[in-house]
């Protein structure tokens, strides 16, 4: 029997504005440590099995389920961190965590040489928590992996240390007696929704409610089972969507249309509230619905008050990063990406700095930081979607000026990667090697660039950028033309298979 890891990286982090954009959200920012938070995830279980090693754990790479648009992010990812992935799942669009895991579990299942058994343990993960004690984490998954092994469901219910109202809470019920488990776990009696502030007080005064960590465990099949139980349109739909989807290189594609007429709904909603209530109306055939308590400094970081809360803090309770400077001033968050911030006599503020966005928010408002995204969506700009920097799957450009009719951005490509054989309608391009060296195609020619050599790229023309060294390339590109859109391509020849509204 061996362990499958399954991460959720389906998330877009609105709250953690202007860090955390669409393109490139939480998921994939270092909030808590020198890894990323997916990657981090990915390391959790690092020596699970050597710390336990009675129970003849086998841990699979880990599946993991993103947004289509996030593809290259996950994949660069984990190249980074020199481990490999079962699989990458790619959502077309997206449908809530019951459709991510229903087609986790039908990879896990059906798809050849994916895992080394039929029918793995699943350990559910949405992969932008922070847990401080990985080994105390450890120790649950292994406890965890034994029921989940025996046919129970399991779902990770988090000791709250405060009346928090911005979780959903599980309610605990009376000790599970499982052999060699000493009365950790728990039946699952209810999951409640977010409470107000005096029904927390009473949660956490009563001792019988957990917050909700959204960590799952359960065999695959069982899963399955129960989805097609009480959501079989969910399961029909994914089932259909992955039958009309195939491979594309590193990454398993779903089916878009018929994946769009999945409904969208929650583990909780779909399956863990009914199979609870239905276990306590005395379904027979049913799983054990159970929770394991966990004391491990769990975070799932969901505005900058969590994250000021995760953070080491200085003796005011100031949390600083980058070129921040602080006087008279205590339980703030600065953070400074890009030039020097200074705070002088505020208190329980958040201050964010990047290239093009500064957040100033009162801490007890942290989550209203949702209506600046609103805002932006609305107004039809940008700034809630990319950041100033934009990457792509060779590499990434960033706007260093503009003005009418044109636009300067820098290049790096990666060593060994190139932009797709392209054109464009309405915009010329100069090019200008800043180190590195280029290869250039221009309609029928090509040829080679080094440092401080330019060329210059025609409206209309055939064109392709590649570097062919082992340094990244940085190039310095003019655009000049009536429109400047990244829609203006016309996508020939592509190595990462993007379509045309990818970008270049």
């Amino acid at each position: 029997m061996s362990l499958l890891p399954v991460i959720l990286s389906g998330g877009s982090g609105t709250r953690l504005w202007p860090l955390s954009r669409e393109a490139y959200p939480k998921q994939f920012l270092p909030l808590a440590g020198e890894h990323t938070m997916l990657q981090a995830t990915a390391l959790r279980l690092d020596h699970l099995a050597a710390e336990h090693p009675r129970l003849g754990l086998n841990v699979q790479d880990p599946l993991v389920v993103c947004n289509e648009a996030h593809r290259f992010l996950v994949a660069e990812q984990f190249r980074v961190l020199e481990r490999r992935c079962a699989s990458i799942l790619l959502e077309p669009a997206g449908r809530n965590t019951a459709p991510a895991l229903t087609l986790a579990a039908l990879a896990a299942t059906a798809a050849p040489g994916l895992t080394a058994d039929a029918d793995p343990v699943l350990l559910v993960m949405p992969a932008d928590h922070t847990i401080a004690d990985a080994a105390g984490f450890r120790a649950a998954v292994a406890d965890g992996y034994q029921l989940a092994g025996a046919g129970a469901v399991i779902t990770f219910g988090i000791v709250p240390n405060k009346p928090e109202t911005g979780y959903g809470y599980i309610r605990q019920g009376e000790p599970y007696a499982h052999a060699g488990l000493g009365g950790k776990a728990f039946r699952l009696h209810a999951f409640v929704e977010k409470p107000d502030l005096a029904t927390a007080e009473g949660y956490l005064a009563g001792g019988e409610h957990l917050w909700n960590s959204g960590i799952f465990m359960l065999r695959a099949s069982v899963w399955l089972g129960l989805i097609r139980r009480f959501r079989a349109d969910i399961l029909d739909a994914c089932e259909a969507a992955c039958a009309a989807g195939g491979r594309d290189g590193d990454f398993r594609r779903i089916d878009a249309g018929r994946f769009a007429a999945c409904p969208s709904d929650s583990i909780d909603y779909a399956v863990m509230e009914r199979l609870s209530a239905d276990a306590a109306a005395g379904g027979a055939d049913l799983p054990p619905a159970l929770v394991l308590p966990l004391s491990v400094g769990w975070s799932d970081v969901g505005a900058w008050s969590a994250l000021w809360e995760v953070r080491e803090q200085d003796a005011a309770g100031n949390v600083l990063d980058g070129d921040a400077f602080v006087h008279d001033a205590e339980n703030n968050l600065v953070l400074a990406q890009h030039r020097m911030v200074a705070a002088v006599g505020i208190d329980n503020c958040v201050i964010v700095e990047t290239p093009d966005a500064v957040l100033v928010a009162d801490k007890d408002r942290a989550q209203d930081v949702k209506t600046v995204t609103q805002f932006l969506k609305a107004a039809r700009r940008t700034e809630h979607r990319h950041h100033q920097r934009v990457h792509r799957p060779w590499g990434a450009f960033e706007s260093i000026g503009g003005g009418v009719r044109y636009q300067v951005k820098r290049l790096t490509v990666n060593p060994g990667e190139s932009l797709s054989l392209q054109m464009h309608h309405h915009r010329a391009e100069h090019w200008i090697v800043v180190s590195g060296a280029a290869r250039v195609t221009c309609d029928d020619k090509t040829f080679l660039l080094a440092e401080n050599q330019s060329t210059y790229i025609p409206v209309g023309a055939t064109h392709r950028l590649e570097n062919p060294g082992k340094v990244a390339l940085e190039i310095i590109e003019v655009q000049s033309g009536g429109y400047l859109g990244e829609d203006d391509i016309v996508r020939f020849e592509d190595v990462y298979n993007r379509t045309p509204g990818e970008g270049c």
